[in-house]
């Protein structure tokens, strides 16, 4: 009976081992993120920060060069989107964005050796000119959101050809046939968190134009849009903004109001913009290139690669911590300007003129 009941308390022992080996190491860190006595706080583990700060050092900028002397546009041929840069403010932004999306491969990850860097032979090259206007247009149009520190290449890519995170349009998994599947209630979907809630919210929130809500603003049911269902996407959602900024709810709502904006962190709105950002760039930008790209860069559905929260934040509440991307890199603060119009062009008799004599 003694040797029973020591082999049973060192078997309790293992296993409260093994529970207590998934918590963290206390003590932990808390931030007041509203009023007191709201429970509005942040809770951080020091090991887990230490973490998130490692992963998400900026790399050294190249050194800067002068904006003077001629145009890429003017020496390079078929240079569409940074044709207003210098020739050396061009060559500079190529080397970097070189090292921050293909370190490995180099130049040749775009360009074919010995055809001529004016080419678009891969897929690559005219789909990097679609994300440095991406890019360039986050910067400008959206301060809102990304006001501040903005966006580089290197915000999503990381030295990856493709950003660790991006998503596709979800398929349910293998089920009885004649059912249809809700796309929920699947195990190991980091999509939301590894919740049992809806696994792909992007479709719905950040490709297509679906207003997220939770509660109705009626006693009765009037219409599908706060549905039971609806409710579920929208959590699955914020759980996938929870997790890709390693924040808890309280980094925008207060708790004891979750739909209420006038009682909410600023962050919310913030939020907002991002999300309307997010869909805009997965429209306007990365799905018309999708007729380029190969098979093994889509999706099952044959859908491009888009991005959501994680693809920039990966675990940050601010992208690298709020560094400050443009300080280095003005020239992705903003479109290229547009080409004035041509002079009008004058006939006067039977000689064309236009400015100045020929």
């Amino acid at each position: 009976m003694k040797i029973f009941t020591m082999k049973w308390f060192a078997s309790a022992a293992a296993l409260t081992a093994a529970l207590l080996s998934g918590c963290d190491i206390p003590p932990q860190e808390s931030v007041q993120r509203g009023y007191r006595g709201t429970g509005m706080e942040a809770i951080y583990s020091p090991e887990a920060l230490q973490e998130v700060v490692a992963a998400n050092q900026v790399p050294d900028a190249i050194p800067a060069v002068s904006s003077e002397g001629p145009k890429a546009g003017d020496i390079y041929q078929n240079v569409q989107v940074l044709g207003h840069l210098s020739v050396g403010e061009f060559t500079r932004l190529m080397a970097a964005i070189t090292e921050w999306v293909s370190p490995e491969q180099g130049c040749n990850y775009c360009h074919v050796p010995g055809e001529g860097f004016e080419t678009d032979t891969l897929y690559t090259k005219k789909v990097s000119r679609v994300m440095i206007a991406m890019t360039q247009n986050a910067n400008e149009n959206w301060d809102a959101h990304v006001g501040g520190a903005g966006v580089t290449c290197y915000t999503c890519h990381r030295g990856n050809n493709v950003p660790e995170y991006v998503w596709t349009i979800g398929v349910p998994p293998r089920h009885a046939s004649g059912v249809v599947h809700q796309m929920q209630n699947v195990a190991h979907q980091e999509s939301n968190a590894y919740a049992s809630l809806p696994f792909d919210p992007f479709t719905r929130y950040l490709l297509e134009d679906n207003a997220a809500r939770v509660a109705g603003d009626t006693a009765l049911p009037t219409g599908h849009e706060s549905s039971i269902e609806s409710t579920e996407y929208v959590y699955s959602l914020m759980m996938h903004y929870s997790d890709a900024l390693g924040v808890n709810c309280t980094h925008c709502h207060n708790t004891r109001a979750f739909a209420a904006w006038d009682q909410s962190n600023s962050e919310r709105v913030q939020a907002w913009h991002g999300q309307q950002m997010v869909k805009e760039m997965n429209n306007a930008y990365i799905n018309p290139t999708n007729e380029w790209l190969p098979a093994y860069r889509q999706g099952p559905l044959g859908d491009a690669q888009k991005v959501n929260c994680a693809t920039c934040h990966q675990g940050a509440y601010q992208p690298l911590l709020g560094a400050n991307m443009l300080a280095d890199y003005p020239n992705l603060s903003a479109l290229a300007p547009v080409a004035a119009p041509a002079e009008p062009v004058e006939e006067a008799e039977g000689v064309i003129m236009s400015g100045e004599a020929n």
